[in-house]
């Protein structure tokens, strides 16, 4: 029987994620996914690991969501986020003056770094290059109003995963290094239009994930790996909602019937 295989929310933006046995979906995401953000202190820009050099740290830093209350794990520190000492010792680990937020800014945007295949540029970025830096919208805070990317859930699935792996000459891929939302047991990936019933939730695909330099990148205890970036770049390039090719792994997916998630959970 298909099964979700696992639970992760990320509540502070391109911080690490924490499992979760169960969960409650709400129409725009899991209950506190992607709800705080670090923004720069110089330029106003939301924190994302898209641009290593500037955020990469933030990779390293815990998350732990209880009662709606943050508390980050930070350099062996735990901060309770909304405070003055969360602030200080994020600016002391990121290196820069940087503060938390649960309110976007009004021109919420990030910079990122193109990575060095070009087949990891999507065609609709016109004139970009591999390496260039980029300043972009960040998609969910008017979708969704929360930070993320573009969709309210993000699914990878175990066929891709296996997939992905024989491509790399059979080295196991954590499904980790693409921050999903939900793992699920399935042997290919589901097309936009679809609909899944996971219990009484029900999603509908909308369209591929654009993948950016984070799955190359050290997450926690997961080394970089830039050959997975190879491997996306020449065998994960597709069409993308009519805006053209780029390399994608897992989907997103809008919520259609909120409710309950739990691992375990039969998909239909």
């Amino acid at each position: 029987m298909r099964t979700v295989l696992a639970l992760r929310r990320y509540p502070l933006k391109s911080a690490l994620g924490e499992s979760l046995a169960s969960t409650e979906l709400e129409h725009s995401g899991l209950a506190g996914d992607r709800v705080w953000a670090c923004v720069d202190g110089a330029d106003g820009s939301i924190g994302s690991a898209k641009h290593p050099r500037r955020w990469g740290r933030l990779l390293e830093v815990g998350t732990s969501l209880r009662d709606d209350e943050l508390t980050l794990h930070v350099g062996g520190a735990a901060v309770r986020a909304g405070s003055a000492a969360a602030d200080a010792a994020l600016t002391g680990h990121l290196g820069r003056p940087v503060r938390l937020t649960r309110t976007a800014p009004d021109d919420a945007h990030l910079h990122r770094v193109l990575p060095d295949d070009a087949g990891m540029v999507p065609e609709w970025m016109t004139g970009a290059r591999p390496g260039d830096e980029t300043v972009s919208p960040v998609a969910g805070v008017e979708r969704l109003g929360r930070f993320a990317d573009f969709g309210a859930v993000h699914l990878v699935t175990t066929g891709e995963l296996a997939r992905l792996g024989e491509r790399l000459g059979g080295a196991a891929v954590a499904a980790a290094r693409f921050r999903p939302n939900v793992v699920l047991d399935l042997p290919r990936d589901p097309e936009p239009g679809e609909d899944l019933r996971l219990g009484d939730v029900v999603l509908r695909v909308a369209m591929p994930t654009p993948r950016c330099v984070i799955p190359g990148v050290a997450h926690g205890e997961l080394p970089a790996n830039r050959p997975v970036l190879s491997a996306l770049a020449r065998h994960h390039r597709i069409e993308v909602a009519g805006l053209g090719r780029a390399a994608c792994f897992g989907v997103y997916a809008d919520v259609v019937e909120p409710g309950r998630l739990e691992v375990g959970q039969p998909v239909r």
